[in-house]
């Protein structure tokens, strides 16, 4: 039994004819005979009462009714296996760092998901090492990060370089600077990410090569969260461009001098799993197109 001779029987029913139903179906007559006789074979009873009229038995209702669903479940099913191959269907995980995640990633996935109702994303958020083992492990499929560490089993392709600035508070003693050197964080209060983010371990790996290895540090948890520190007045904090565009009331940016910490932000893929397919594969192209060049960023030519 197939769809095909489903749809056969429907067809007889609708029309109460076998000829009307092989006409519909541009089959010979003989053709339409036997795919009832088989079917009912192999259904072990007769759905069909042969006469002028043609009439359904008590089993042959049954089967018409529930043929129904059966015929539009496997036809739903068909389509949605055609529209998965297109890449227009299907469930994507991603993982994103902050500030992307917040700031950046949800204005694309609006536009994205407008245009593929039927793909289903699920967003993780997390740091580049987390974000990298759970790439390798096959929990996320794509991760929009910073660069992983070499020689692991990824594929990384950059972007943009994320731009860094001070945040301090209005009445701090470095306002009077234009911009703000490693020599210029000594001696200060300095809030910093935890120890695992890549932007802090950038940040510490600078100062030791200018000889700076004692920091008056605090540490805090969440990179989106340092703004709010500042505006309290508990430091000073180096922070993406892009969460200041708005600067915080009682606060200050300043640029920092030749690009201290910028990182390089771009997407992270199982290298096996490169080049992204399905659904993936449309997903992968649109971060690609939108991420480069936005505000807060500086576009890798």
């Amino acid at each position: 039994m197939d769809i095909k001779t489903l749809k056969t029987f429907q067809m007889i029913v609708n029309y109460g004819s076998f000829m009307r139903a092989a006409e519909e179906l541009n089959y010979a007559q003989s053709t339409v005979t036997m795919q009832i006789q088989k079917l009912e074979s192999d259904m072990g009873i007769q759905l069909i009462e042969r006469g002028k009229k043609i009439k359904l038995t008590e089993a042959g209702r049954m089967f018409y009714e529930q043929s129904l669903h059966i015929v539009k479940d496997m036809e739903q099913l068909q389509e949605n296996m055609d529209n998965l191959q297109r890449g227009t269907a299907g469930d994507l995980r991603i993982g994103v760092t902050e500030p992307t995640a917040s700031y950046r990633l949800p204005e694309i996935l609006k536009r994205f998901l407008t245009h593929y109702p039927n793909i289903r994303v699920s967003v993780e958020f997390g740091n580049t090492p987390t974000l990298s083992e759970r790439v390798l492990k096959g929990d996320i499929d794509l991760a929009l990060c910073s660069a992983p560490d070499l020689g692991t089993e990824l594929y990384f392709e950059p972007l943009f370089r994320e731009k860094f600035v001070v945040l301090m508070p209005e009445n701090h003693p470095l306002v009077e600077k234009e911009k703000i050197g490693p020599e210029d964080l000594q001696g200060q209060r300095l809030l910093i990410t935890s120890a695992t983010c890549p932007y802090r371990r950038k940040l510490e790996m600078v100062m030791k090569e200018y000889g700076i290895t004692i920091l008056n540090t605090m540490e805090i948890g969440s990179m989106t969260a340092l703004k709010f520190y500042v505006e309290s007045d508990l430091g000073i904090a180096l922070v993406p461009q892009i969460l200041v565009s708005s600067v915080p009331i009682g606060t200050a940016v300043r640029e920092l001098s030749d690009s201290l910490i910028d990182m390089t932000f771009g997407l992270l893929c199982k290298a096996t799993d490169y080049p992204l397919k399905l659904a993936g594969s449309r997903l992968y192209s649109v971060l690609k197109q939108e991420l480069g060049g936005l505000p807060g960023s500086i576009k890798l030519e």
